[in-house]
């Protein structure tokens, strides 16, 4: 049973919550068949912003479906994969419309070596990917293995089953991962921004200076801006700012925190500086904000 462990996080409405006797823990593989038949009997509404604790590969074998991670609309079609990371807001579509597999799973789950070359810790990893004709098979074929072993949990003593489990999950992830360069760097893509997005992932509740970056990484703060702005379009200021907007929204759409107290996470010195930061560069108050995407039904 894959559950979210952070208690930080407010409890997903069902998604995970009951799989099969006998996986070991840290995984589950579902049809979107099930998954519907499951919010049914719960009353679940997978159209809340969720922010799970733990990695979502989703495929689909029929129709589509329009997904919502970070506030920004994925069309999901046949053959197109969708990975969503922890810490990534997520909110579902329409089920109806859409056949396919579920595969969820806890980043300590695949092996150490596959974690690494897969990237999971990745948080600028392409969420949506949409393979050529060879390697779409060779997924379909990684994925129906998954899904079938995963049923199968008697045909094995249950820590080699565990073991089949893990290593499958492995292959299919490296696929994922490995699409054609997916998650490797844009050519064009210096060091020297790797290094300022990786700061600034790390430390961006602390301080929104460029100048403390530059401090920090031994650049000046003209080479960061120079760097951020050659790579992703964008000044070294306006990529924080971006983060720091981001982590609000999220904040915002998943839990029932005030204002002031996600204004107190995100480092900032009031409740109405906050909010202030927020209007400016999102184009409104942050409770309205909250309003309009829970109220936001996303269509295929």
């Amino acid at each position: 049973m894959v559950k979210n462990r952070d208690p930080a996080r407010r409890p997903l409405p069902g998604i995970i919550s009951a799989a099969p006797a006998g996986p070991p823990a840290g995984l589950e593989v579902i049809s979107l068949a099930a998954l519907r038949a499951r919010t049914r009997a719960e009353g679940t509404d997978l159209g809340v912003p969720q922010r799970p604790g733990f990695h979502q590969v989703l495929t689909l074998v029929s129709g589509s479906l329009r997904q919502t991670v970070d506030f920004t609309a994925h069309d999901v079609g046949r053959d197109s994969w969708l990975w969503t990371r922890p810490g990534q807001v997520l909110q579902w579509g329409d089920l109806t419309r859409a056949e396919g597999t579920l595969i969820a799973f806890q980043r300590d789950f695949p092996g150490v070596a596959a974690v690494r070359a897969a990237r999971l810790d990745d948080p600028h990893a392409r969420v949506l990917r949409t393979p050529r004709d060879g390697a779409a098979a060779s997924l379909r074929v990684a994925t129906e293995h998954l899904e079938h072993e995963f049923r199968a949990p008697g045909r094995l003593p249950r820590d080699a089953h565990g073991t089949v489990l893990r290593h499958l999950l492995d292959v299919l992830i490296l696929r994922l991962a490995h699409l054609e360069g997916a998650d490797t760097p844009a050519t064009g893509t210096s060091e020297t921004f790797l290094r300022f997005r990786a700061a600034v992932e790390r430390d961006f509740v602390r301080t929104r200076r460029v100048d403390d970056y530059a401090l920090t990484l031994g650049y000046s703060a003209r080479t960061l801006s120079r760097a951020a702005l050659e790579s992703a379009g964008i000044g070294a200021k306006e990529f924080i700012d971006r983060r720091v907007i981001l982590e609000a929204k999220r904040l915002l759409a998943h839990t029932d925190l005030a204002a002031a107290r996600i204004a107190d996470r995100l480092g900032f010195s009031s409740a109405t500086n906050f909010a202030k930061y927020f209007h400016q560069r999102a184009g409104q108050a942050p409770i309205a904000f909250r309003t309009a995407v829970r109220g936001r039904v996303e269509t295929g």
